[in-house]
């Protein structure tokens, strides 16, 4: 046992550091005020109230409209992706997957770009409609836009989850099933997808949280004119330099992912209950 702590010793240390110290100074500047100065601060919780003005709401409103719908989008995309893989070879299945996480090696910034190149009124999708003789079409500074973003950059956040639950699932369940008489779509449905459960919701928590919290691709693809709960985060820091406000709309960003992490764990527990 002292051969362990001494082992994990070095962790702890670089956790204190790196991640507690940090957080307890954000939830500091979000109960008081006087920007980074700590000598001259004050308790208050004027930086929470201030977040129930409407240009405020607004914003959390807007990321979680965004947010929700590119998880479904990633979900729809992602699951059919998933499964597809799964009915290759182990070989195949690796060299797939590879596939799937090589855009991750790209920085965003850049593959936002690329996004811009593309959907752009010159850009590289209207003048293939311009060679089929029809209109450019405004995609750029959109939903749209953005949205496609998104779901280019967490898809594979989707897919690996959801693919690790589905290699998991035992093959004889599915024949167990087919030989009781259910059909392909009852066997998906009451023994895939059930199994699978567990990688769609690791899935789900992974993209929607990073869909909302987010700044660089609404920003781009935005225009500026796409103001998200990261957007919000990144200006109050960067730009108006308010970082009580700032490490408000932090606090409650964490406990939003608080509150879903648990959600989510909470209806895998209850899946499991009724198998």
């Amino acid at each position: 046992m002292k051969h362990f702590v001494k082992l994990i010793r070095p962790y702890m240390v670089w956790a204190v550091v790196m991640i507690l110290v940090p957080l307890l100074l954000i939830v500091l500047y979000s109960v008081t005020t006087g920007g980074n100065d700590l000598i001259n601060i004050q308790f208050t919780l004027e930086n929470f109230k201030k977040m129930t003005e409407p240009i405020y709401v607004a914003v959390f409103v807007k990321s979680f409209q965004l947010g929700l719908l590119s998880v479904g989008i990633c979900l729809f995309l992602g699951y059919i992706l998933a499964y597809l893989i799964t009915k290759f070879s182990e070989r195949v299945q690796s060299l797939l997957v590879l596939l799937v996480t090589i855009p991750m090696w790209i920085n965003t910034l850049l593959r936002t770009y690329a996004w811009i190149c593309l959907l752009s009124d010159n850009g590289i999708i209207n003048a293939i409609l311009g060679l089929f003789g029809l209109e450019p079409v405004t995609m750029m500074y959109t939903d749209f836009a953005v949205v496609i973003g998104l779901v280019s950059d967490l898809l594979p956040f989707m897919v690996i989850p959801i693919h690790t639950s589905l290699c998991k699932i035992d093959h004889s369940l599915h024949e167990a099933a087919m030989d009781l008489g259910a059909n392909r779509f009852q066997t998906f449905w009451r023994v895939t997808f059930k199994l699978s459960i567990p990688g769609v919701l690791n899935g789900i928590i992974m993209t929607f949280l990073l869909s909302i919290s987010t700044f660089v691709i609404p920003k781009l693809l935005g225009g500026g004119q796409y103001m998200l709960i990261g957007n919000l985060i990144e200006n109050q820091f960067i730009s108006v330099g308010d970082w009580n406000f700032g490490s408000a709309i932090s606090v409650i960003l964490a406990f939003i992912i608080l509150i879903a992490i648990t959600s989510m764990k909470r209806i895998d527990k209850d899946e499991i209950e009724e198998e």
